[in-house]
C-alpha cells in the first residue's frame, strides 16, 4: 500500500500570517514539517496557494504544488494536490503545516489503521493523563473523541464526552480514560473524493468540526492511539513556546 503525504499551507491566517515561513531554530515551519515526514511516507508535498511559499518549499529542496485560493479546508487542498501529483497512491495523509514536531512513530500509528481493509478514514487520539485535571479535559480547543471497541469514532466534541452524572468533576478522569483528538488526518483516494463533495452538516456546524460531517453521512473514521504530544503554532506565543522546546531538545538547526 502506497502512502502519499500532503501538507496544506496557506499564507493568509488571522491569528498567524505566514506562519509557514515563520523561522524556527534556523528553518522555517514548513520544512520543519517538510523534514519530519519526508521518508516515512512514500512521497509527500506541500500544497499551497501562495508562490512564497512555494518558493521556500523549492528552495530547501522539497516538492511543492500549487493550489486554488478557494479551498475552505485543508482536506479539499489535499484531494485537488493529489489530483494533480497522481501516481499510484492508495492513501493520502494530510498533515497539518502547522505541526512542526510531528514524530514519525504517529505517522507509523495512522498508516497500521489501513492493515484493517475496513478502514475508510483514519486519525489519532491521545489519552488524558489522570493528572491533567479537569481543566484540561474541558478546553474546548482540545476536542474529545468517544471510540467503540473496533476503535472506530463514535463522536468528536468540543464538550467534555462521556459525562459522569455520578461523579464528581475532579474525579472524572480517575475513573475514565478521555481521548484528545490529535488533527492528523489519512484517507483511502476513492474516500477523499467523496467526502470532499458533501455540503457542511448540522452537527459540523455545531461544533465547528470538519470531522462530524464524515460521521453524519455515514463514513466510519478508524483511530490510531498514540502517546506522543503535538505543538502546533496558531500563534506568535505558540512560536515561541516552540523554540523554548527546541532549544531544550538540542534539535536547532546548526
Amino acid at each position: 500500500m502506497k502512502f502519499l503525504g500532503i501538507i496544506p499551507a496557506r499564507y493568509a491566517s488571522t491569528r498567524f500570517p505566514a506562519k509557514p515561513l515563520a523561522m524556527l531554530g534556523g528553518k522555517t515551519v514548513i520544512q520543519r514539517v517538510y523534514e519530519q515526514v519526508a521518508g516515512v511516507l512514500d512521497d509527500a508535498y506541500v500544497a499551497t496557494d501562495d508562490e512564497r511559499i512555494e518558493a521556500a518549499v523549492k528552495a530547501f529542496g522539497g516538492k511543492v504544488v500549487m493550489t486554488s485560493v478557494n479551498h475552505k479546508s485543508g482536506t479539499d487542498r489535499c484531494y485537488e494536490a493529489y489530483t494533480k501529483i497522481g501516481g499510484a497512491f492508495e492513501v493520502v495523509v494530510n498533515i497539518q503545516g502547522d505541526e512542526p514536531f510531528i514524530q514519525p512513530s504517529q505517522l507509523q500509528a495512522i498508516k497500521a489503521c489501513f492493515d484493517d481493509s475496513t478502514t475508510q478514514i483514519a486519525t489519532l487520539v491521545k489519552p488524558f493523563a489522570a493528572d491533567n485535571g479537569f481543566e484540561v479535559l474541558e478546553n474546548a480547543n482540545s476536542p474529545k473523541v468517544v471510540l467503540n471497541r473496533n476503535m472506530n469514532a463514535l463522536y468528536f466534541s468540543r464538550s467534555v464526552i462521556p459525562y459522569q452524572r455520578n461523579a464528581e468533576k475532579k474525579d472524572w478522569l480517575k475513573n475514565h480514560t478521555y481521548y484528545k483528538h490529535i488533527g492528523l488526518y489519512a484517507y483511502r483516494v476513492e474516500v477523499l473524493k467523496e467526502i470532499t463533495s458533501l455540503p457542511q452538516s448540522p452537527l459540523e456546524l455545531a461544533e465547528s468540526l470538519e470531522q462530524l460531517r464524515w460521521l453524519e453521512n455515514g463514513y466510519t473514521i478508524k483511530a490510531g492511539i498514540t502517546e506522543g504530544e503535538t505543538i502546533g503554532i496558531d500563534t506568535p506565543q505558540d512560536l515561541e513556546r516552540a523554540e523554548m522546546f527546541l532549544k531544550e531538545s538540542g534539535r536547532a538547526a546548526k
